[in-house]
Order: C-alpha cells, then sequence, then structure tokens
C-alpha cells in the first residue's frame, strides 16, 4: 500500500471499528437495559466511557491538550452526544426492537455528511458520492426490510431517529476538537454527559439498577462509546467529518446482526442485500485517492504529527521519534499528492 491512499485507508478503518464497536452496543443497551430508566442507562454508559478514557490517556508531549476556547464546543457536544441522544436512544430502545433502531441509525451518517458539508466546506467528488449512494441504499433496504417483517412501533423509530439527528450535531461538533488529544475530549464530553444524565435520573426518580445490569452497560459504554468515540475522532482527523460519518453508518448493519444473534430472527434476504450495499460503499472510501495540485497557505496550529509526511518539515534541536504535539508553522506551500479533507487540506474546489 503506498502513501498515497494511506490516509483514507487508515481513516476509514479507524471509522470502520468506530462503527462495529457502537453498531454492538445498540442491541446490548436494549437487553440490558430492560426495566432502567433511560437516564439511568445513558449516566451508566458514559461513566463507562469516561473511565475508559481515563485508563487510555497519552502524555501531554504527544497529543495537544484541550484549550480553554474549547469548553464551549465540548458542552454542546456533550448536550447533544452525552444527553440527548443516548437518553433518546435508551427511551426508543424499549419502544421498538433493537435492530430496527440499529437499522434507523443509518441517518446518522445522512445528518453528519450534509453539516460537514455545509460547516466545513469538504468536498465530496463522484467516489464519495457514490460511497454514500450505496451506503443509504443500503440503509434504505434494512430499513424496509423491518418494515416488512414486523410492524414496528413508530414512537420508538421516532425516538431513536432525533437520537440519530442529534449524533450527528455531535459528529460535526467533533471536527472541531478532532487535532486535540481524544483522551481529553472523550473525558470531558463523557463526565458532562454522566453528570447531567445522573443529575436528571436523581430528579425524576428512576429505579437503581441491578449489579449485573449496571456492570454490563458500564462495560457498554467503555468499548461503545468511549473507545468508539476515540477512535471516530482519530479517523475524523485523518479522514475528515463527512466521511468518517458515511463510513460510520455500516453500524446499523452490525448492530442489526448483534440483533439477530441476540435472538431477533425476522431477518430476509433484504437484509443481506443491504449489508452487502453497505459494504461496497465502505469499500470504496477505504480506497479513495483524490489528487491534485494546491496551495497551502501559511498556518500555525497545534495536534499530533511525525516527520515522515510532506507536510512537517519544521526542525527541532533534537528530533523527536515518532508522533509528537507543540505549536509549528507551516510556510505557504504548493504540491502535488492524494489527500482527504484532514487539517491541511480544507481547500476548495
Amino acid at each position: 500500500m503506498t502513501r498515497i491512499s494511506a490516509p483514507a485507508l487508515r481513516g476509514g478503518l479507524l471509522a470502520l471499528l468506530a462503527a462495529v464497536l457502537f453498531g454492538l452496543s445498540t442491541p446490548l443497551v436494549q437487553h440490558f437495559g430492560q426495566g432502567l430508566g433511560a437516564f439511568t442507562t445513558a449516566a451508566l454508559l458514559y461513566v463507562g466511557a469516561a473511565v475508559v478514557a481515563l485508563l487510555m490517556r497519552h502524555p501531554a508531549q504527544r497529543e495537544a491538550a484541550l484549550r480553554r476556547s474549547d469548553l464551549p464546543r465540548i458542552a454542546a457536544m456533550a448536550g447533544f452526544g452525552a444527553v440527548i441522544g443516548p437518553v433518546a436512544l435508551a427511551w426508543g430502545l424499549q419502544r421498538t426492537s433493537g435492530s430496527s433502531a440499529s437499522l434507523m441509525l443509518t441517518l446518522e451518517a445522512l445528518f453528519t455528511a450534509v453539516l460537514a458539508w455545509r460547516l466545513y466546506g469538504e468536498t465530496m467528488d463522484k467516489r464519495v458520492g457514490t460511497a454514500m449512494v450505496f451506503l443509504l441504499a443500503g440503509g434504505v433496504a434494512l430499513v424496509l426490510e423491518q418494515g416488512l417483517a414486523s410492524d414496528t412501533p413508530m414512537w420508538g423509530l421516532l425516538a431513536v431517529l432525533i437520537a440519530t439527528a442529534a449524533w450527528g450535531v455531535d459528529n460535526t461538533l467533533s471536527r472541531g476538537v478532532a487535532d486535540r488529544d481524544p483522551g481529553q475530549v472523550v473525558l470531558a464530553k463523557a463526565s458532562l454527559g454522566a453528570t447531567a444524565t445522573i443529575a436528571l435520573a436523581l430528579v425524576f426518580g428512576e429505579p437503581i439498577p441491578g449489579m449485573v445490569a449496571a456492570l454490563a452497560l458500564l462495560a457498554i459504554g467503555a468499548t461503545g462509546y468511549g473507545l468508539s468515540l476515540r477512535l471516530y475522532l482519530l479517523a475524523q482527523r485523518a479522514f475528515g467529518a463527512g466521511r468518517t460519518g458515511s463510513v460510520f453508518a455500516f453500524a446499523p448493519f452490525i448492530g442489526a446482526l448483534g440483533a439477530f444473534a441476540l435472538g431477533n430472527r425476522t431477518g430476509t434476504w433484504m437484509l443481506v442485500a443491504g449489508g452487502v450495499l453497505m459494504w461496497v460503499g465502505v469499500v470504496l472510501h477505504l480506497f479513495e485517492s483524490h489528487g491534485h495540485e494546491h496551495d497551502h497557505e501559511a498556518l500555525e496550529h497545534e495536534h499530533a504529527h511525525s516527520h515522515d509526511d510532506e507536510h512537517h518539515v519544521h526542525t527541532h534541536a533534537d528530533m523527536p521519534a515518532g508522533q509528537h504535539s507543540h505549536v509549528h508553522r507551516h510556510e505557504p506551500l504548493r504540491h502535488v499528492h492524494a489527500h482527504v479533507p484532514d487539517a491541511h487540506h480544507l481547500h476548495s474546489h
């Protein structure tokens, strides 16, 4: 594999792994969250996410730290992604099937891609557009499959739709802190979300969960929300918000398979067709190669980087090995190479 396709491949694989972890969490949350309040469920998930963030912190010199100016964005991310999203999902999961909810989450990618295009100006060439069409077609097939297979309660699906919209906003907001230490971002967001949902659970007098359910939801939160978000942020750093959200659309299919493994055996040939369509879309993203002559304006910023690419050519008295972080300056540069919409390639077309 040449360096030309490495950014897209790395970003795509990180997004795909994040999708697997999050996709599997949906049917598991439904299984272990039965009888619990929506706020309690969300609180346990994000306490688990906070714990894994604490355990996976990097040394300060390897990643750019969060700044005070990032706090409003982190607070908004926590509100949409750690309160509205998981609470709406937990409420909806108690009123619809796990596979239905998993499939509805396909729409999260659509919200994310549109917002990334409008707010960040991320380009969508023909290959990316084709990949999104395949992913959306797969999602439609999955939703139709579920609709034909059973009489799905609409209030539950509407709540899941609200969750997807909230997470779409969260995904887009997180692009602005993708170059910060992902451990700090996850910890800050998860801590704010857990604090808010614990307070709301107490206000509404929700029942205290049993030991098994609590431990299970903490573990699901650690992997499906904490570790998944960390991988998602790293994917955005390498791949851009729109493309990461699009590959992340594979999560519903993973969730549907998880629901099937837990006893929901209502799948038809459309489930297979939807999965194949979505897999084609993911593969198109993984092997994306977009290259042309482009200009880099002078830029000063801070993020984790190494000196084995074409963009970080500044010198050190003692050249560090591998990834490190500090404030650095890019001089104006014009060159040709394949790239994706990361922090250094947000030019228009």
